[in-house]
């Protein structure tokens, strides 16, 4: 099998909060969003470089609280734009657990986990 690309869907509750954590705190783009019509529960698209993410208030795609891990390079320069921010909600320390990596994750409001991870080894 042959994979282009993986695209996680993590279930939101409220549209703003997931603008706020996503957009003005990760720095993500939003690419695009869909509704069936208004009153309608939103599916969104948004990515920074070449990560992707569903957002989705629909509840039959996902269950809130999935964790993904991103592997990278840059996990400290990360770290220090997104902390730089103060977030009041997140934040979080860089970590070096026992497998030989550099990391920290974050918590969305929803509960979904985003791991950003750079091997040392």
């Amino acid at each position: 099998m042959l994979s282009k690309q993986t695209i996680p869907i993590f279930r939101i509750f409220d549209l703003a909060k997931a603008k706020e954590f996503y957009v003005e705190w990760l720095g993500f783009t939003v690419d695009w969003e869909h509704q069936f019509e208004d009153n309608t529960p939103i599916y969104m698209q948004v990515s920074r470089d070449n990560l992707i993410l569903h957002l989705s208030e629909h509840h039959g795609d996902c269950c809130p609280g999935a964790k993904i891990i991103v592997n990278t390079d840059s996990v400290e320069e990360l770290h220090r734009e997104i902390t730089a921010k103060n977030y009041k909600y997140n934040r979080p320390g860089l970590e070096t657990p026992p497998w030989g990596v550099l990391c920290f994750t974050v918590i969305d409001p929803f509960g979904n986990r985003i791991t950003f991870s750079q091997d040392l080894r």
